[in-house]
């Protein structure tokens, strides 16, 4: 199968018709062999009811149904678990992302090596308070991940199938899905400026609390990519440096006082600021210790993902630590 189509949505009942009937024509004029997947988030409005019309209608239509809403992240995961085709694509159901840009994402992917395509809507049909913050999303998260790309939330992506087999989305990591591919080690990461239409039916399902839950996910992704299976080496490094930094604080007040200042050193700033940086150092070490016993001792901490192999069976390998 050539591609596989995934569509997570809320409450998207007026825009589904019309958004089949888009995909459908694109996939013939191409002449792809395709499914579409369509995962409905605990829609509260006639979406399932659409979606189960559809896939009556054709054996190129499926969908999975949440009992309540879990979020985009929780629909992408349920939906990569499922997917058949070499191509994965993700787009929104809300009909601001255009279909008619699927056939050159393919191209990308197949005829150019690329492991994920992200697009980039370059001109956007958002109001001002959307358009600013996402921009300087954008510029702290290409400065952070070192990947060069202008729209890391675009949901209009495509995806080499083994990426998608590879990376596990949950929380709201769907923002940062170029971020867990580059981690997963699939670093041939492309950019396509794509179309972006205006809000055609509804409105848009997310809200401020994106501001505060975006960067806390984006500092658990760089952490848990980097130091997931070494995390003394992050709270290790840190707690020793702020240790010996409150040690060597309080050695030089406490020589300052025995040969050249008479001045008390509980009467100095600079003896609580050591203290603090003793007992937050020594923290920082200990939960680096723990954590280490933890990774240690979880069933995966030997689980690697093999891309290739020769003369072995293709599977996930574990490696001695």
């Amino acid at each position: 199968m050539d591609l596989s189509i995934v569509i997570p949505l809320l409450n998207e009942a007026e825009s589904l018709p019309e958004l089949r009937r888009w995909i459908e024509k694109v996939m013939h004029q191409n002449q792809f062999t395709y499914e579409i997947i369509f995962v409905d988030d605990g829609s509260t409005d006639d979406s399932w009811k659409i979606i189960s019309e559809f896939a009556s209608e054709s054996g190129n239509i499926k969908g999975i149904r949440f009992q309540r809403n879990y979020g985009k992240s929780a629909a992408l995961q349920k939906a990569f678990e499922r997917v058949e085709g070499d191509v994965v694509v993700t787009m929104d159901a809300d009909l601001q992302d255009n279909p008619e840009e699927i056939p050159e994402l393919f191209d990308m992917i197949v005829k150019e090596g690329y492991d994920l395509v992200s697009g980039w809507k370059k001109k956007r049909f958002d109001p001002i308070s959307k358009t600013i913050p996402t921009k300087l999303y954008n510029a702290v998260l290409r400065f952070m991940s070192g990947i060069k790309l202008h729209d890391f939330n675009c949901g209009l992506k495509a995806y080499r199938k083994n990426v998608v087999k590879s990376i596990e989305v949950y929380g709201e990591m769907h923002r940062y899905l170029p971020v867990l591919a580059k981690w997963g080690g699939f670093k041939k990461v492309g950019e396509k400026v794509v179309s972006h239409q205006a809000r055609k039916y509804g409105t848009s399902k997310f809200g401020m609390s994106r501001f505060i839950n975006g960067p806390l996910d984006l500092l658990s992704i760089m952490l848990v990519g980097k130091f997931a299976k070494r995390p003394m080496h992050f709270f290790g490094a840190i707690g020793t440096i702020m240790f010996l930094l409150g040690f060597l604080i309080l050695a030089y007040l406490s020589a300052s006082k025995l040969w050249w200042d008479e001045t008390g050193i509980s009467e100095r700033p600079l003896f609580y600021f050591g203290i603090v940086a003793l007992i937050i150092g020594s923290q920082l070490f200990l939960t680096g210790f723990l954590a280490e016993l933890v990774a240690r001792n979880s069933t995966t901490r030997n689980q690697y993902q093999v891309s290739e192999t020769v003369g072995l069976e293709k599977t996930t390998m574990a490696v001695p630590s």
